[in-house]
């Protein structure tokens, strides 16, 4: 009874550290590169799945997206953080 207690969690905890690789990822937000649809020019000499960022402003502070390169070579925007510019809030 232990035994298969102890497999059946080992399972559910394996099962728990996987990870998604092909989610949907974020809409675009004004800024975004792709905020317009995908850019013209098509990333031919970067690999495909490789990732890079970009950041821009926006509502008091800054938003850094990062964008992984698809086998079509279009881009998906995969991370979103937001970072608040807190030396301008008015206190």
């Amino acid at each position: 009874m232990k035994i298969s207690t102890l497999v059946v969690f080992g399972a559910l905890a394996l099962s728990a550290c996987s990870t998604v690789t092909d989610g949907p990822g974020y809409d675009p937000i004004p800024g975004s590169i792709t905020y317009t649809g995908q850019p013209r020019t098509k990333l031919t000499k970067s690999p495909i799945g490789s990732t890079f960022s970009h950041e821009f402003p926006a509502n008091g502070g800054q938003y850094v997206e990062t964008y992984k390169i698809q086998p079509d070579r279009s881009l998906k925007i995969v991370r979103r953080i937001f970072q608040p510019d807190i030396l301008n809030f008015n206190d």
